[in-house]
Formats: C-alpha cells, structure tokens, sequence
C-alpha cells in the first residue's frame, strides 16, 4: 500500500497543473467540472437516437476519425511538432451540431480525445482543459439552435458557427491569460490567420452537415477537404517554428535580428532613441552540470516568462543563445533602459523555479543572478551590430565586476 501511495504522489507531483497560479488552478478545474456536468446532462435527458441518426454518426465519426489518424501518423512520421488541431475539429463537429442529437454529439467529441492520444501530449491538464473547452463551446452551439432538434437557416448556420468559435476562444483566451499574465496578444488570440483558418472550417461543416443530411453516405467526401484544411492549419505552427525559440517561445537570434533592424530603421526615420538590453545567466554552467539539462531547460523557460512580463508589449525579446537573452526598447534612452535592466536584475534574482535532478528528486532554484550590458543608440548609433558590439563589451565588465550587475557602455 505504502509503494502505490508513493507512485500516486509522484505523480500528481509531476502534473504540472499543481505549478500554475492559484488563479488558474481553480478556473481550468472549473471549466472541466462544468464540461463534465454539461455531459452527464445530456445523457440523462437526451432521446434515444433514431436509425437515420445513427448511421449519420457513424459516417461522420468514421471520416473523422480516419482523417485524425492519417494526419497524426503523417505528423508523428515527419517528427515535427503538431499546432492544436482545433481546426479540423471545428468542421466536423459543426456538421454534428447541425445534424446530430446531443447525446450522439457527446460521442463526436471523442476526436479530440482521439487526437490527443495519438500525439501523445505531455501534458494532462492542457489536453484535458481545451477538451472541456471544446465540450462547452460546442453544447453551447447547439443549445443556440435548438437543443432537441435543431433549426436549420442561413442565420443559424452563421450564429452556431460563430458560438462555436468564440466560446472556445474565449475559455482558452482566459486560461492563457491566468496562466501567464505577460503572454503576448497573439499568444492569446491567435494570429489573424487562426481566425480565418476557423471560419473556413466551420463553414465546411454548414456544408458537410447539408450534404449528409441529403445522403448520409457522402460524409467521406469530406476526407480530402479535411485532410488539406489540417494541412493549411499547421502553417501558423510552421512560421514560429522558423521563428521561436524551441525552449523559450521567445524570438530566435534571426527573428530578433530582423525585428530589431525593423524597428531600429523606424526609430531613426523618427528621431526617436532605443536601448539594447544584453544578458547573461551567471554561473549556468553549473546548473547543467550540478543539476541537469533538463533542469537547466526549466530555467531558461522561467527566465524567459519573468523576461515578457518584465517589459512593454512593444519591446522586442529574444535569445541569442545558451543562456543569453537580449531586448530591443524601442522609444528608450539611458535612463529608463538602466531602470529595466535592473528591474531585470531584481526579478532574476527573486525567482524561484521548481525543477527536478537527473535522479528525479525536486528541487527548488532560488540563487539565480543575471549580468546585463546595456547600449544606447544615443551614444552608439542605429546599426544593431555597433549596438551589440557595446552591449557585449558592457555585459563583459559586468561579468569581471562580480556578476549580478548592471553596466552601461
């Protein structure tokens, strides 16, 4: 008994949804509880289905789930990194909203289950919060057009498409936002192109549900159209892959580079200062090699979070490598840079980040400092490679000086 107790604490220790802000703990369970109770409801009141219903399910559940099955073998054979599908799911389950009692409707949510087995997703919570979400945006697009039978028109098709999109935004939006309080706008609503992807899709299933309304048997049609449409959803995932830093999600060295040179060439044409923030992990070698990598790794994702809630939305943040951060303040000058970088320092210095050793036992790091150079365009122009060079310099004074300081060059 006592070994099983053990194995069960070490596991509800490893989710990580016991590390989020208490805030975010209590909405993700009640987002779940609610899609829990919205599911038993509608067992307990939900009709028998009728036969034509059934083998419209049966069509439809089957040309989903083929296309899930194919674009997660395809995904998992090419060893890249799969972009929530919620776009494909958006389809098929607005063409079960359209056409299937509830209950049947519950069982169509299975392709998200579905989907998260077979990409193995790491972590429970957010596989099983997004579910839920998914659960209550779709039961609420169907509660819209008729729970019992649904009533079909040109405005519903646009007003349940529309429930469906919004609601799921909106529950993830929140969740994202009291996980992470910095994360960026897009990281929170999505690029333009996720909306437009969703619209796509939700108008594909208007179609798909009238063509199987009509005849049943022609739901796989679908399957190609799905099948490109998960295709065309993973291009946003592609773009930040060539973008961001896979252990960070910040700006990779190219990207900053072509924001910072962006933004540099506007300041100029306008007259307007900026500031190049260059940092340094002191002593991080050490964490590697005392603690682990992948606890170095954890590190490297707190400083970076600490980093985006530390400045403007409109500061550029990257890294440039091993345990090297820089940021780009546009509309800066000396001043007001020196008080970001040691606000930096401080928030470096307060961190305390939960991680585990190469033999599994939890550690707490709370003796993390940062060295930082700072360079002013002021003093050293608009060419980012002048701003650098004298960040650099200063980042090295810092370092000789004892570490966990600020330099200005």
């Amino acid at each position: 008994m006592t070994g099983s107790s053990g194995e069960v604490i070490g596991l509800v220790g490893g989710w990580l949804l016991w590390r989020l802000r208490p805030a975010a703990i209590a909405y993700v369970l009640a987002v779940q509880a609610v899609a829990l109770a919205l599911v038993v409801l509608v067992f307990v009141t939900s009709r028998s289905p009728l036969s034509n219903e059934l083998l419209t399910f049966t069509m439809l559940a089957a040309t989903a789930g083929t296309v899930i099955v194919i674009t997660s073998v395809s995904i998992n054979v090419r060893r890249q990194i799969r972009r929530n599908p919620w776009t494909l799911h958006i389809a098929y389950l607005a063409a079960g909203i359209l056409t299937l009692p509830p209950n049947l409707l519950v069982l169509l949510l299975l392709g998200p289950t579905l989907h998260g087995v077979l990409d193995g997703r790491p972590e429970l919570h957010r596989w099983l919060f997004t579910t839920a979400a998914t659960t209550i945006a779709t039961l609420s697009a169907r509660f819209l057009i008729g729970w019992s039978e649904p009533h079909w028109s040109p405005v519903l098709f646009v007003l349940a498409g529309a429930v469906l999109l919004v609601v799921r935004a909106f529950l993830v939006a929140v969740g994202i936002r009291l996980r992470n309080p910095g994360a960026a706008r897009a990281d929170v609503l999505g690029e333009p192109i996720d909306v437009l992807l969703g619209i796509v899709a939700a108008s594909l299933g208007g179609l798909l549900a009238v063509a199987v309304s009509i005849e049943p048997g022609s739901a796989p049609l679908a399957g190609p159209p799905l099948v490109l449409l998960d295709l065309a959803s993973q291009l946003p995932q592609w773009r930040r892959s060539a973008q961001r830093d896979a252990k960070t999600g910040l700006a990779n060295a190219a990207h900053w580079e072509r924001l910072a040179r962006n933004e540099l060439h506007r300041a100029q044409a306008r007259g307007q200062p900026v500031s190049l923030l260059l940092l340094d992990l002191d002593h991080f070698k050490r964490v590697n090699d005392e603690i682990g990598h992948l606890a170095g790794d954890t590190v490297l994702a707190a400083v970076a979070m600490m980093l985006r809630s530390s400045v403007r939305r409109e500061d550029a943040v990257g890294r440039f490598g091993g345990e090297e951060f820089v940021v780009l303040l546009p509309g800066k000058d000396t001043d007001v840079a020196c008080d970001a970088a040691d606000r930096i320092r401080t928030s470096t210095a307060a961190l305390s980040v939960p991680t585990r050793d190469t033999r599994g036992h939890h550690r707490e790091l709370n003796d993390l400092t940062v060295s930082i150079g700072v360079a002013t365009t002021s003093r050293f122009g608009y060419d980012l490679t002048d701003l650098l060079v004298a960040a650099d310099a200063a980042l090295l004074t810092a370092k000789s000086a004892g570490r966990n300081a600020v330099t200005l060059a």
